[in-house]
């Protein structure tokens, strides 16, 4: 794949993964990105997952031909990206090692060998000329780990975004870009909401026409769009009017109460999106839960503490700084039911939530007062659209 003439596409697609980071489904595989800048020197933007060495080894020698490259940009180090850096030491004998101080520090952690012969350390507006292109790097900590930098190029006006702007999902499946990447965003960027929003306001002035992410596909067109949806992720704003109802049920009842309520919010002109937590992908919930602007919280009492599934979704949320929401509770119990004060104790850390005047409260199974109540909380989500 040619991203311009003199930039190159050597990364992999992986379709034998199961979970990525050991807990995301991901159905359609990853892509681990890498890119050759071919100069008058060459660099080779980040390497892949250490199941792709030869693969990517191969990539590098069919694009250069009999030429070598000069440098190793290292901009993340996770291992997805950072696992090859000693086998293209080994292979590449004199080439330079180009990152931040802070990824030298992880090298030696990696592999025992901070490379100290080859280091070229970089850091904020440090530059790096290969001939005609000209390289600024920009530093970018805690997106999503501390010694982070990406790098831009004036001369194709192209964004090197580390994992800024990935996505779940290999090269060669075609699937909505928006889904997949706010997932990947919610689930491993979201708690970094300040320093994406840092990042976004160093990006707003280059003059970038085209990302190239370390996860999914390179973006060209209509980039305001994608830059758009990092700026309202980032930021913690509702992308979407709707209702998100988050539930565990033991025997079912309040499963009924649920969906009774889902019917009521949906006669009255309200989006509905209903997520059974023992049931559903946790990090799908996790991510409907940060699009839409209003979610219900349903459960039982569950050993005098809430029903596990609730908790670690709870969990999921305040980790991820979830914040600017409207929030409801459902809470069933036979005999002293206590769910709603837990989950809102379990978001009492969270910024700007608003709680809904009506909390139900179903005593094993709906009632005639259960039933009002689900009327009244029916009333109050959409009426506040």
């Amino acid at each position: 794949m040619n991203i311009t003439n003199t930039i190159k596409y050597i990364g992999v697609n992986d379709h034998d993964i199961d979970l990525f980071e050991g807990q995301y489904t991901v159905p359609n595989g990853m892509a681990y990105n890498s890119y050759a800048i071919i100069d008058d020197k060459i660099a080779i933007m980040d390497s892949v997952d250490a199941r792709f060495t030869q693969e990517w080894l191969d990539n590098i020698k069919a694009v250069l031909g009999n030429r070598k490259p000069d440098y190793l940009i290292v901009q993340h180090m996770e291992p997805d990206h950072s696992a090859n850096i000693e086998n293209f030491v080994k292979t590449y004998p004199e080439a330079k090692i180009v990152s931040s101080s802070k990824s030298f520090t992880m090298m030696k952690n990696f592999f025992g060998d901070d490379f100290a012969d080859r280091q070229v350390v970089v850091g904020e507006g440090d530059t790096l000329s290969l001939g005609t292109h000209n390289l600024t790097f920009i530093t970018a900590p805690m997106v999503h780990w501390p010694e982070v930098i990406v790098t831009y190029d004036s001369l194709d006006k192209v964004l090197f975004s580390a994992d800024g702007f990935g996505k779940f999902g290999a090269l060669d499946v075609e699937e909505d870009w928006a889904c997949e990447a706010r997932r990947y965003y919610i689930g491993i960027v979201g708690k970094y909401g300040a320093q994406v929003q840092s990042l976004l306001k160093k990006a707003a002035a280059l003059d970038i026409k085209t990302i190239c992410p370390l996860h999914g596909p390179v973006l060209t067109e209509n980039l305001g769009y994608y830059i758009g949806l990092y700026d309202t992720w980032s930021s913690y704003r509702a992308e979407s009017e709707g209702v998100v109802i988050a539930y565990t049920s033991v025997y079912g009842n309040t499963k009924k109460a649920v969906l009774k309520l889902a019917d009521k919010l949906r006669e009255n002109g309200c989006v509905v999106i209903v997520n059974d937590l023992a049931r559903c992908d946790m990090a799908e919930a996790v991510e409907d839960a940060f699009r839409y602007s209003k979610i219900v919280l349903a459960t039982t009492t569950y050993n005098a503490e809430i029903f596990p599934f609730m908790r670690e979704f709870l969990s999921h949320l305040a980790e991820r700084n979830f914040q600017n929401k409207t929030v409801a509770f459902i809470e069933n119990g036979s005999w002293a039911p206590m769910a709603a004060k837990i989950m809102k104790g379990m978001l009492e850390k969270c910024k700007n939530l608003t709680y809904t005047d009506t909390t139900v409260k179903i005593l094993s199974a709906l009632n005639e007062e259960s039933m009002s109540e689900l009327d009244a909380l029916a009333d109050e989500l959409c009426g506040s659209n």
